[in-house]
């Protein structure tokens, strides 16, 4: 089992109060995420199962798998979804240099500008594995960029979580304002596939909306 929490303690969250946690909110919105996609296996699943349920969520996607797979990514875009930034090549922070995790960003801004044909069309970052140096977060927060965490981990890469487990890490610490953590990766899909229909399912039933982040 994981050794880190489904939901961040608040001492985490205090500790670094730059970087963006969870929306502050008494409205019932909730916000999906998706790392590590575009990726043909389960991608377009996910949207599909998304507009089912009105959605709307927060891809972070690779800037490897972007140039791969750019006609999945425009997907992405025509369904009305927000994009993060990932990385080139999921890169860990703890043990990459500054300047070559700044690169990183910087390369798959480069992927996303011209897939979105826009300057900056986004600003918000996820650290993968939410690994990142502290010199490596100021320097992204000089550049404009948001860096988002997450308030839950449903822990849908890991296959030792059941995916009952996975749902349960959602729908009993989810709430309002709260960004959830999933993976459109074929290693996260057995349990990604069976939660992410039940958790829409459950919040659509409590009154909850699902809302892409705002850039």
């Amino acid at each position: 089992m994981p050794l880190i929490p489904a939901k961040v303690p608040l001492v985490a969250k205090k500790m670094f109060p730059n970087y963006i946690w969870d929306i502050p909110t008494s409205e019932k919105t909730i916000y999906l995420t998706f790392d590590d996609g575009p990726t043909p296996e389960i991608t377009h699943w996910t949207l599909n199962v998304l507009k089912k349920h009105k959605a709307k969520a927060t891809f972070f996607c690779i800037g490897n798998n972007i140039e791969k797979h750019p006609d999945i990514f425009q997907d992405i875009l025509k369904e009305g979804h927000a994009i993060g930034n990932h990385t080139y090549n999921h890169v860990k922070g703890w043990k990459t240099k500054t300047p070559e995790y700044i690169e990183e960003v910087l390369k798959t801004q480069d992927i996303i500008d011209f897939e979105t044909n826009t300057t900056k069309s986004t600003n918000l970052f996820r650290p993968p594995y939410g690994r990142i140096k502290s010199s490596q977060g100021k320097k992204l927060l000089a550049l404009h960029y948001k860096i988002i965490m997450w308030d839950i981990l449903s822990f849908d890469w890991d296959q030792s979580v059941s995916p009952e487990t996975c749902l349960k890490n959602v729908i009993s610490k989810a709430t309002n304002g709260s960004i959830i953590v999933f993976h459109d990766s074929v290693k996260a899909s057995r349990n990604m596939q069976y939660a992410l229909p039940k958790v829409l399912e459950y919040y659509s039933q409590k009154g909850f909306s699902f809302k892409a982040l705002a850039h």
